[in-house]
C-alpha cells in the first residue's frame, strides 16, 4: 500500500560526497542530448505530439539485450514489447516503460500460424478525437514479417488492447502480398485532414530492381482496425522497408529506406520517364514520395532523399512538434554500445542493439518538401524549461549513471528483470545504489528561488542533490530510510537554487534505493510558507493520463490531484 508521509529534514551544508571519479560511468554524455535514452536500447521510432507532450514509440531491443545476457548479436526473436518516451521540452525524457504486447495479444488465433502473435517491431502510431470527444489511439506493429497487429487504448501510454483477435494484416488481406514474396511489415499510419486512416507497409525482396514492387498503402476504415478495400501499390524506386506517412500541407508524404543496390544508366532512364531531377539516393538512406491521392500508385512523385545512411538498417519517423519538424531515428550501438564496451560494462560480442535519436529537420509544407537532414550526437536544443514546482517523475531526465527502472506494483520476486504490464507507466520508479546518478538539464527555479525540496523514495541510504556540476557541493541531502515510498523535504537556500539550473539527484550511500518524484517548494517574497498551510481547498482528480476523474472515483492506482490551498497557491502532487 502507497502511503504519504512527510518527513521535515533540516538542510545539510556540510557532508560526505561521493566524487565524481567514484561515480558510475555515463555512456551518454551529458553534453549531448542523443540518444534519447542514456540506458535503454531501442529503434525503429514512431511518434506523435499529444497535450503539449511529444511521445516516441520503439521496438524494445534492451529486451532482447537482456534475454541474451548482454551479450551476443541482436537477432530481434525475443523482442515482444513496445517502449514508450516523451519529452516537452526535446532534452528531457520520460520513460514510460513498456507496452508488453505478448501478453495483450495472448488471445490471437493459433491457427494459422502467420495469424498468430509472434513478436513485435517497428511500431506506427496516431490518434483522433471521435465525434463524441474521445481521444483514440492506434499503435501498428509488425509480427516479424508476417503481417501488422494494431492495438487501441484512450491515452498515449495506455492502457492498451488488441480490439482484434489476430493481425490485421497477413497473407491473406487484399492487396497484401502472398507468403514467399515480400514481407508484410513495417507499417506506417496517418489520420488526413478529413479524418480518414491510411497504412502503408511492406518490404524486403528487392532483387536489385530500381521498381521492386515490394511497398504497399490502404485505406482504413473508420474503426482504424480492418483495411478499406484492397491495399495497391507505391511505386517507390529503391525501397527495402522502414514505411512511415505524414499529411504535410495537404499532401501524403511517404518516408521509406532504401535499398543498397544501384544502377546508375536505370537511374537515368527512371528520372527522364518520371520528369524528375532527384539524384539516385545512397544505400539504407531515407527517401520520400508526396501525392494529392494515395491509391492512385500513378499519383505518387519521388521527391528524394532526406535521411542520410546509418551503419547497419535505418528506420525514422518525421513528427511536427509544437511548431518544429524532427527527424527521428535511430543507430547502431555507435553511443551507447560502444562506449559500454570501452568500459567492460558489457561483453564484447554484444552488437546490433540500437539507440534513438533525434534531430531537427527542416520542411516546407507549403510544398511538402523535406530538406536533408544532419545527423549528430547534440541532438536539439531545449524548447522549454522544465517547472521544478510541478510534480517532475524521478523517471524523467536528460541521462543518466548506474540506474534501473522498476515498475513497483509489478515486480516478481527473486527476479532481476521487472516484470512490466502494459500500464507499466503508472507505477515506475529509478533503482538506484551508490554511486549512481540522474540529470535533469534546463531546471527554471525562477527569480524567487526554492525553499524546499521533496524527494519521494524507499530504501536504506542517502541521496544528494547538486547543481550544475557532478562534483558540486550538495544544496540538498536526502537520508532515506523506508520500506514504502515516503516524501522526503528538505529546507534549501533560495539564493543559491534560483534561475535556470541543471541538476543532478545522486546517491551517496545505499543498494536498492528507490527513486519515484521530486518537486520544489517556491520561496514567498515575504516569507517561507509552511508547508502545513498548503492543504488542498479547491481540488481536481486525474488519473495518469490526463482523465478529469469523479469526486467519488474508484480508480486504483495512482492519480494526479490538482489542487488551490488557502493561500490561492495552486500546487500538483501524486497519491493513491
Amino acid at each position: 500500500m502507497y502511503k504519504k508521509l512527510l518527513l521535515i529534514v533540516s538542510f545539510v551544508t556540510v557532508c560526505v560526497q561521493v566524487h565524481a571519479q567514484s561515480l558510475a560511468q555515463e555512456f551518454k554524455r551529458t553534453s549531448n542530448g542523443n540518444p534519447i535514452s542514456g540506458s535503454v536500447f531501442c529503434a525503429d521510432p514512431t511518434a506523435l505530439e499529444y497535450n503539449g507532450r511529444l511521445y516516441v514509440y520503439g521496438t524494445n531491443d534492451h529486451q532482447e539485450f537482456i534475454a541474451n545476457g548482454k551479450k551476443g548479436d541482436n537477432t530481434y526473436g525475443n523482442i515482444k514489447s513496445i517502449v514508450v518516451f516523451s519529452t516537452a521540452d526535446m532534452v528531457n525524457w520520460t520513460f514510460h516503460g513498456t507496452i508488453d504486447t505478448k501478453k495483450i495479444c495472448k488471445q490471437w488465433v493459433t491457427s494459422p500460424w502467420y495469424q498468430s502473435y509472434g513478436v513485435s517491431w517497428a511500431p506506427s502510431v496516431t490518434w483522433r478525437t471521435t465525434e463524441d470527444g474521445t481521444d483514440e489511439f492506434f499503435l501498428y506493429f509488425c509480427n516479424s514479417s508476417h503481417g501488422v497487429g494494431v492495438l487501441k487504448a484512450n491515452s498515449p501510454i495506455g492502457p492498451w488492447k488488441s480490439p482484434l483477435n489476430k493481425l490485421m494484416i497477413h497473407y491473406d488481406s487484399p492487396g497484401a502480398f502472398p507468403m514467399g514474396t515480400s514481407a508484410n511489415f513495417d507499417p506506417g499510419v496517418v489520420v488526413d485532414d478529413n479524418g480518414v486512416g491510411w497504412i502503408s507497409f511492406g518490404g524486403l525482396n528487392d532483387d536489385g530492381k530500381i521498381l521492386p514492387d515490394n511497398a504497399r498503402i490502404a485505406k482504413l476504415k473508420p474503426s482504424m482496425t480492418e483495411l478499406d478495400g484492397k491495399a495497391v501499390r507505391i511505386p517507390a524506386p529503391y525501397h527495402f522497408e522502414a514505411n512511415e506517412l505524414n499529411v504535410i500541407g495537404g499532401k501524403y508524404v511517404y518516408t521509406y529506406c532504401s535499398h543498397w543496390s544501384r544502377n546508375d544508366a536505370d537511374w537515368n532512364n527512371y528520372k527522364k520517364e518520371k520528369g524528375i531531377n532527384a539524384t539516385i539516393p545512397g544505400g539504407g538512406t531515407m527517401c520520400y514520395m508526396v501525392s494529392d491521392n494515395p491509391s492512385d500508385p500513378d499519383s505518387w512523385v519521388y521527391k528524394g532523399a532526406y535521411g542520410p545512411g546509418v551503419s547497419g538498417n535505418n528506420h525514422s519517423h518525421l513528427q511536427k512538434f509544437k511548431g518544429n519538424y524532427y527527424h527521428i531515428y535511430h543507430n547502431h550501438g555507435s553511443v551507447l554500445l560502444d562506449e559500454m564496451k570501452k568500459a567492460g560494462a558489457v561483453d564484447g560480442s554484444a552488437g546490433d542493439y540500437r539507440s534513438i535519436c533525434i534531430n531537427k529537420a527542416t520542411v516546407s509544407e507549403s510544398s511538402a518538401t523535406v530538406n536533408p537532414v544532419t545527423l549528430n550526437l547534440e541532438g536539439c536544443d531545449a524548447i522549454d524549461t522544465m517547472n521544478p514546482y510541478e510534480l517532475q517523475q524521478a523517471e524523467t531526465m536528460a541521462t543518466s549513471g548506474g540506474i534501473e527502472y522498476d515498475d513497483f506494483s509489478n515486480v516478481k520476486k527473486n527476479t532481476k528483470i521487472s516484470d512490466l504490464g502494459n500500464d507499466a507507466s503508472e507505477n515506475m520508479q529509478v533503482k538506484m545504489s551508490a554511486g549512481s546518478w540522474t540529470y535533469v538539464r534546463h531546471v527554471d527555479f525562477g527569480t524567487n528561488g526554492a525553499s524546499k525540496i521533496m524527494l519521494r523514495a524507499k530504501g536504506e541510504g542517502t541521496v544528494e542533490l547538486r547543481l550544475t556540476r557532478k562534483g558540486a557541493k550538495a544544496s540538498a541531502t536526502f537520508n532515506i530510510s523506508s520500506d514504502e515510498m515516503d516524501d522526503y523535504v528538505v529546507d534549501v537556500d533560495p539564493s543559491k537554487v534560483f534561475g535556470t539550473k541543471n541538476i543532478y539527484l545522486i546517491v551517496t550511500a545505499g543498494t536498492d534505493l528507490y527513486l519515484d518524484a521530486w518537486q520544489a517548494t517556491e520561496a514567498q517574497t515575504e516569507g517561507i510558507v509552511d508547508i502545513e498551510s498548503n492543504e488542498p481547498v479547491k481540488r481536481k482528480v486525474y488519473d495518469l493520463s490526463g482523465r478529469r476523474l469523479p469526486e467519488t472515483h474508484q480508480h486504483h492506482g495512482i492519480v494526479i490531484e490538482q489542487y488551490v490551498d488557502g493561500k490561492g497557491k495552486k500546487h500538483n502532487r501524486k497519491r493513491m
